[in-house]
């Protein structure tokens, strides 16, 4: 019986996987092995809790390869040294590709944690005062992301004709608070947050670091098309069978069952995810 529903299982899925291939064949290969990186945050253990087990079930086996950050997490998938990357959204694979002559893709959108703006000093967004500091990220994709947030609570207005996935400090072209805007490494921000009197930080750092348990988020970010996090695999891949049933996991009514519990409030991820339309 076990064996049955297992083959059934495997057969829907690849029938789903399919379906995802952006009406391209599915090239098929003999892989079984799937090497994925992960590095700090929720995205790769929600991979590990849930997605492993439905790929686990078609006959693939999955090994991790560990990493210290991100960059390096995409150096390693460009480089094949593994196969796929659940951490990143789109802005940062263009960003890493741009600058890395990369030919990372997108294959999917997965669940995501909203970046947003915290404090341990202020209780409230309204104690801003003239010249306060503010601590965001460094690196560019995410650096837009931040300002795009103090740019919708009102505390800085960016140049409406460049891109807002691309806007950098130089583009504040009003901050009638004359804000102290630091840019620094994201995983180094939590561990200063008392330092400044608001910090920006996008969700993976504040899942790891635990700032959502301590602190209040203050305002949550609008999460654009760009910063939803995805499957990243390289071009040469995009459509191949292992690749396609990763699609399928994320897509599948096993995943959509582990998140209906999960993310409740009583669950293991308590509220944590924001998810896709597509997947819901």
């Amino acid at each position: 019986m076990k064996k049955a529903i297992a083959i059934i299982l495997t057969l829907s899925l690849l029938l789903a996987a399919a379906a995802f291939a952006d009406d391209a064949e599915v090239i098929k290969t003999d892989k079984t092995l799937i090497r994925y990186s992960k590095s700090q945050g929720p995205y790769t253990e929600l991979f590990e809790a849930a997605i492993v087990p439905i790929l686990e079930a078609q006959g693939y086996t999955l090994e991790v390869v560990e990493t210290s950050e991100l960059l390096v997490a995409d150096q390693i998938l460009q480089a094949g040294e593994v196969d796929v990357n659940v951490e990143q959204h789109t802005a940062y694979a263009e960003n890493f590709n741009a600058n890395n002559g990369g030919d990372l893709v997108p294959i999917s959108v997965i669940p995501t944690v909203a970046a947003a703006i915290y404090s341990a000093n202020h209780e409230t967004l309204e104690e801003v005062q003239d010249g306060f500091t503010v601590a965001i990220p460094n690196d560019a994709a995410n650096t837009a992301r931040c300002l795009a947030i103090l740019q919708k609570i009102g505390w800085i207005r960016l140049d409406e004709s460049v891109e807002i996935s691309k806007v950098s400090v130089d583009d504040v072209i009003e901050n009638p608070y004359n804000l102290e805007l630091i840019e620094q490494k994201s995983l180094t921000i939590p561990a200063a947050i008392t330092d400044y009197d608001y910090v920006v930080i996008t969700g993976s750092v504040v899942y790891n670091a635990g700032v959502n348990e301590k602190y209040k988020a203050l305002a949550q970010e609008d999460i654009l098309p760009h910063l939803i996090l995805q499957v990243v695999v390289k071009a040469e891949n995009v459509h191949t069978d292992w690749a396609q049933a990763i699609v399928a996991a994320y897509h599948s009514d096993e995943f959509k069952a582990y998140l209906e519990k999960e993310n409740a409030a009583e669950g293991f991820w308590k509220g944590l995810w924001w998810i896709p339309d597509e997947l819901k």
